[in-house]
């Protein structure tokens, strides 16, 4: 795009329930900054919702909107159509479906709208059939069901992606550095460089850094003997590799490897890799709708019999009770929709 001192740019955040304030505010804060440097409002935003009525955050704070579905898709036909369209979610954003707005995305995208998502609007996105090959970002949490709902997409756990014309970001403060992606695509570094300062933000972050803490960080481990064989567990859990196989791949024995970890997490290998595939199905069943055998499957068990063994053992709950007291816990504003 020209890098022009007249450029304008209008965007659309539409709100989902239980949005996230965090992604939702450093996105609006990176705008609003850079109209404020600039001198001039180079960029405008609206807030929608399905029914053009307040959206309440996963915070409990409501926000009140300025149009409706209805609306915006009356303006896409006029001068009010958006350059872009964010779609802004958080917790839950599984439950929401609506063809309305998925007919609205896709008529938006093909007049040559931009369109992106905040922390989990990916999920929304993806309904809309709009990122079928496409690569595209979303909060660590939420990836693994994600991956399993949506194979076609190209889901990478980066801070933000950009394809075709498609934004997505991964939520939290990785939206600040996708607007200011887009800032300095309109007008260059030197606005992106006063943005920062007046954000109290150091440095830029690349779509590519990391949204996780590095494992060392993350785990408090040093030995980087253990720190590569966890990130070889976390790569193969939907086909366990074996204490052998591990072992080949870590140029160590068996022994040592037990060794090693009786010392740095205090407990065996096998429980470890264990325990991080429950993880990994207890972020599927609460973020997905898959069948419980499915979760087994996809988390490298043989049976749902052993999966639901194992389960219990460890969080005191079936994979059942997991998943129906996720549904308790959908307040009734998103339960009603």
């Amino acid at each position: 795009m020209t890098k022009t001192a007249a450029k304008k740019r209008s965007l659309v955040f539409f709100l989902v329930p239980n949005f996230s304030m965090l992604p939702f505010s450093a996105a609006i804060e990176a705008l609003r900054i850079a109209n404020r440097m600039l001198g001039y409002e180079a960029y405008s935003w609206r807030l929608a919702s399905t029914d053009g009525q307040q959206v309440v955050s996963s915070s409990g704070i409501g926000l009140e909107v300025n149009s409706s579905l209805a609306d915006e898709r009356k303006y896409l036909g006029g001068e009010s159509r958006p350059s872009m369209v964010l779609v802004c979610s958080g917790v839950y954003v599984e439950d929401f479906s609506n063809k309305s707005v998925n007919a609205w995305l896709r008529e938006a995208y093909n007049r040559g709208v931009a369109i992106g998502s905040l922390c989990t609007g990916a999920h929304v996105l993806a309904q809309a059939g709009l990122l079928n090959g496409k690569r595209c970002a979303i909060h660590w949490e939420n990836l693994p069901g994600f991956a399993e709902a949506y194979p076609q997409a190209e889901v990478y756990a980066d801070l933000y992606e950009i394809d075709s014309n498609i934004y997505t970001c991964a939520g939290g403060t990785a939206s600040l550095d996708m607007m200011l992606n887009l800032i300095d695509q309109d007008f260059g570094e030197t606005l992106v460089n006063s943005v920062c300062e007046q954000a109290l933000t150091d440095r830029v972050r690349g779509p590519h850094d990391r949204q996780r803490l590095p494992l060392r960080a993350r785990l408090g481990v040093q030995n980087s003997k253990v720190l590569s064989i966890i990130e070889l567990m976390e790569n193969n859990l939907s086909e366990p590799l074996s204490l052998l196989e591990i072992a080949d791949s870590a140029d160590l024995s068996r022994r040592q490897i037990e060794r090693l970890f009786r010392q740095e997490m205090g407990r065996s290998p096998a429980r470890y890799y264990l325990e991080i595939r429950l993880d990994r199905a207890r972020h599927l069943l609460v973020q997905s709708s898959m069948p419980v055998v499915e979760v087994a499957v996809a988390c490298g068990f043989v049976s749902a019999s052993h999966f639901s063994k194992c389960y219990r053992e460890l969080y005191n709950r079936s994979p059942q009770q997991e998943r129906a007291d996720r549904k308790l816990m959908v307040p009734a504003a998103a339960a009603a929709r």
